[in-house]
């Protein structure tokens, strides 16, 4: 499969280290070109099949290369990035919420949950943990009625979105459960990975592997991120920090991979492959991260249409 490849694009409106909340001042309004040529010479991935993907220069905020980087589709719990942006600076890791019926109300039928107990005291971090690790959307559900409620971080998230000049996401379900009209891309959600990785508790989380969670016999969980956690016949990625995977019927298996090597940290968001192969969406972040890897320092610094 051809690469459509994208030089010295700044990928947000803001730089990765400020605050979506806090205003920032005037920003170059950027694109991604619809086409462009990749350099000659550069060495492309193949056997691509994801209807989008970007891979990107986490330092620098260029897109190196994407197919499709604004197509807008269901993002499964990947939208859980944005979540964090927006939630995560709020509250500390160490306050105690005890969980009432309401704030579990309206989990989807079938989410994926970590296994948050009505009536039991949770510390923030462990919240965050069943958020990262588990993609528990139970999680989500107790950390967003201590924000106001599921609406009011709803509509929080857009803002956010909007302020990280994020413009393909509407957020309908903060937790990423499939609903009609919600969308992102992966242009966006490689913006919001990348603002994720300017805090430093949110990288925390999203690169931790296994933490002890509070149930029966404080039982430890296990990220569900074959390439951060190297399972499910997959090694470890070397130089992998993590960020976040997902998947829905509707959305198809969806992931935001980060990686650091040789000074440089890049992102790969790969959205619903569709080779059917196993283990494909992480084959393909790894074949995007380690073609940008390789590629990085031989970007072209203009723009080809």
């Amino acid at each position: 499969m051809a690469l459509t490849a994208v030089a010295a694009v700044s990928l947000t409106s803001i730089p990765a280290h400020a605050h979506p909340n806090r205003p920032t001042g005037r920003h170059r309004t950027m694109a991604v070109p619809a086409r462009a040529a990749a350099p000659p010479g550069r060495r492309q991935p193949s056997g691509l099949s994801a209807l989008a993907w970007t891979v990107a220069d986490a330092d620098t905020g260029r897109v190196l290369a994407a197919r499709n980087p604004h197509r807008q589709l269901a993002p499964a719990s990947t939208l859980k990035t944005l979540f964090a942006v927006t939630v995560l600076p709020k509250f500390s890791a160490d306050r105690v919420r005890e969980v009432s019926s309401a704030d579990l109300a309206g989990l989807g039928a079938g989410s994926s949950v970590v296994g948050v107990r009505q009536g039991q005291s949770y510390q923030v971090a462990d919240l965050w943990h069943g958020v990262f690790l588990r993609s528990g959307n139970d999680a989500v559900h107790v950390l967003a009625s201590m924000n106001g409620g599921w609406s009011a971080t709803a509509r929080e998230m857009q803002q956010t979105a909007r302020k990280l000049g994020a413009h393909d996401t509407t957020v309908k379900s903060p937790d990423g459960y499939d609903e009609p009209g919600q969308v992102s891309s992966a242009y966006d959600l490689t913006v919001f990975a990348r603002a994720g990785l300017a805090n430093a508790d949110f990288a925390r989380y999203c690169s931790t592997a296994h933490a002890k969670f509070p149930a029966s016999g404080g039982a430890e969980i296990e990220n569900t991120n074959r390439m951060l956690v190297g399972s499910h016949g997959l090694s470890r990625y070397p130089g992998i920090i993590g960020v976040k995977n997902g998947y829905t019927s509707k959305a198809g298996n969806t992931l935001i991979a980060a990686a650091r090597r040789n000074g440089h940290t890049l992102i790969a968001t790969v959205l619903n492959p569709q080779s059917g192969e196993v283990n494909g969406v992480y084959k393909e972040a790894g074949a995007l991260l380690d073609w940008g890897f390789n590629s990085v320092d031989e970007a072209d610094p203009v723009n080809r249409s």
